[in-house]
């Protein structure tokens, strides 16, 4: 399996990162996202989105960190990171979805301002930001795990962006039960960093 990749991509890295954990051999091409190489042929052919992270398994092509760790968890990492049953999925699923809108739009976005300089308005990313943390540090509150009482796809989701919170002028230190869930991810078997975590 090759994933096409940037390294100082946190929607990347939750590839790495579950991959990492599950044990999974990926074969890494890393993309030069700078000038331009993932909005040209032949990349753009395998995603018309002009977006990495992109796995291809035999003539199997997906885009979008989360649905790629929904495939290789369900053909790879069995049922513990992926559960069968339809409750523990579903709430899974809360989490990617959570990854995908309310962590893209706050932590990520505050970072894209902050380290790479994009222009988006650094008060509404902070608000966002400010706004899912503190619902996420409720949660793991009561939960070592965000879904199905153990680690899953959903840690691999959300990690990434939290962890770079620091990245985008996010200060961590009033989330304590998000820090401790970070160090929890970062002590599971397999766990590799990314730059900033």
């Amino acid at each position: 399996m090759r994933l096409y990749d940037l390294e100082l991509s946190g929607n990347c890295y939750k590839v790495r990162l579950f991959a990492a954990l599950a044990g999974i051999d990926l074969d890494i091409v890393p993309v030069d996202v700078a000038g331009g190489e993932h909005k040209r042929p032949p990349l753009l052919d395998l995603n018309p989105w002009g977006q990495v992270p992109v796995l291809v398994d035999g003539d199997r092509i997906l885009r979008d960190s989360q649905a790629i760790l929904v495939y290789l968890a369900g053909t790879h990492g069995g049922e513990a990171w992926w559960p069968s049953a339809p409750f523990q999925q579903a709430e899974v699923m809360q989490w990617l979805s959570t990854a995908a809108n309310e962590i893209q739009h706050g932590p990520c976005a505050a970072r894209l301002v902050d380290r790479f300089g994009y222009a988006i308005d650094k008060a509404d990313t902070l608000a966002k930001a400010a706004r899912i943390l503190s619902l996420l540090d409720a949660h793991l509150a009561t939960h070592d795990w965000l879904a199905a009482r153990r680690p899953t796809i959903a840690e691999c989701a959300l990690f990434p962006y939290v962890a770079l919170a620091p990245e985008g002028g996010i200060d961590l230190a009033p989330y304590a039960h998000v820090r401790r869930w970070i160090d929890r991810v970062k002590a599971l078997p397999g766990y590799r960093p990314m730059p900033g975590t």
